[in-house]
């Protein structure tokens, strides 16, 4: 039986209740958006039974989905409201764009690795996602065309804070971005502008896959930040 044969309503309600709200996420509309989408459209179709699970899950090409808890608190971090404009870096499968998409959030998303760009474009068209706008490239560097944005989510852990995107951000903006070491050992980061300075909180201990490019890590198999 295919996954889109399946009820999973109980388990996001589930997930939702659970993982998410009873950690502490209290935001409304993030939490009513966490229920109504379907994170197992999401996940290879092998996975979908554990799409509600709270762990990451692997997508292909040596990336994964977030944990729901942490597209939830990452996402509530950002305080969306309907009709902001939103830069995700890291498409990935597409799960946490929907997510923003359905906060009413206008949403433009990069991602480096052609397969998943691929692919996530097929899944918005299928499940009817039509605005939300995609690019193949380094996500490192922004959509400089399409900026200033009122929000910013990286869904990767690089060695510091991109200028790329800080530049990008406007003014009262909110960037969300794990930074640290790789694989791992990484603090998630809220950056605020005011003007010409930055408002930077550490908001605890991540674990994020690498972000590779120009404004991150050089490679997938070093330690070594590209320097810029």
């Amino acid at each position: 039986m295919s996954p889109v044969s399946l009820d999973y309503r109980i388990p996001r309600q589930r997930m939702v209740r659970d993982q998410i709200a009873g950690r502490g996420v209290a935001n409304a509309a993030v939490l009513r958006a966490m229920g109504e989408v379907p994170r197992h459209l999401f996940v290879p179709e092998a996975l979908a039974p554990t799409a509600y699970d709270d762990r990451p899950l692997p997508i292909g090409h040596g990336q994964t989905i977030s944990q729901p808890y942490i597209v939830a608190l990452m996402c509530s971090m950002l305080e969306p409201r309907p009709g902001l404009s939103v830069l995700e870096v890291g498409t990935g499968s597409g799960y946490q764009a929907a997510v923003l998409h359905a906060l009413g959030l206008t949403v433009f998303t990069v991602e480096r690795l052609r397969p998943l760009y691929l692919e996530a474009r097929e899944r918005f068209g299928r499940l009817g996602l039509h605005t939300i706008r995609t690019l193949l490239s380094d996500g490192t560097l922004g959509w400089p065309d399409m900026g200033p944005f009122d929000r910013i989510i990286v869904a990767a852990g690089g060695p510091g804070i991109p200028e790329a995107l800080t530049e990008q951000l406007a003014d009262g903006g909110v960037l969300v971005i794990p930074v640290g070491k790789r694989r791992g050992a990484q603090r998630l980061v809220r950056v605020v502008r005011h003007g010409l300075d930055l408002a930077v909180r550490d908001c605890g201990p991540v674990a994020f896959v690498d972000l590779v490019g120009s404004y991150g890590w050089n490679r997938t198999d070093g330690d070594e930040p590209t320097g810029r």
